[in-house]
C-alpha cells in the first residue's frame, strides 16, 4: 500500500532524518573514541619504555647516568606535551577535532623519534 507523502505526519519524517543524523554522529564519535583510546594506549607504552630507560640509567656509571637522566628529562617533557595535546583533542569540538589531531600527530612523531634515539643511546 502506498501512502501519499501529504498523509504522513511530519513527526515520522523528522524521526527518520534524526535517526540518520544520529547514526552519522555515533559513527564519528566511535571513530574519535577509538583514535583517542589508541593514543592513550601509546602513552602507557611510552611510560613503560621510560621506566626501562630509567632502570638502565640507574645502573650506569656516574657520568653516563647524568647524561641519561638529561635525556630522560627531555623525553618526559615531550611525553607530557603529547599527553596535554591528547587532552585538548579529547575536549575538542567536532569542528576543531581534525585540526587538533594534526598537532597531536606531530607531537606523537616527536616522542616516537626521541624514544627511538634514546633507546639506541642506552644500548
Amino acid at each position: 500500500m502506498i501512502i501519499p507523502v501529504s498523509c504522513v505526519p511530519p513527526s515520522y519524517i523528522n524521526i527518520e532524518i534524526v535517526s540518520v543524523e544520529n547514526q552519522e554522529e555515533v559513527a564519528v564519535m566511535d571513530k574519535r573514541k577509538r583514535y583517542e583510546e589508541k593514543l592513550d594506549a601509546q602513552l602507557e607504552e611510552w611510560s613503560a619504555q621510560m621506566t626501562l630507560l630509567k632502570a638502565k640509567a640507574d645502573s650506569a656509571m656516574a657520568e653516563a647516568k647524568i647524561q641519561y637522566y638529561k635525556t630522560i628529562e627531555a623525553l618526559q617533557y615531550e611525553q607530557d606535551t603529547a599527553r596535554m595535546k591528547l587532552g585538548e583533542l579529547k575536549g575538542a569540538s567536532d569542528e576543531a577535532w581534525e585540526e587538533i589531531k594534526t598537532g597531536v600527530e606531530e607531537a606523537w612523531t616527536i616522542v616516537e623519534d626521541s624514544l627511538r634515539s634514546a633507546a639506541s643511546k642506552f644500548k
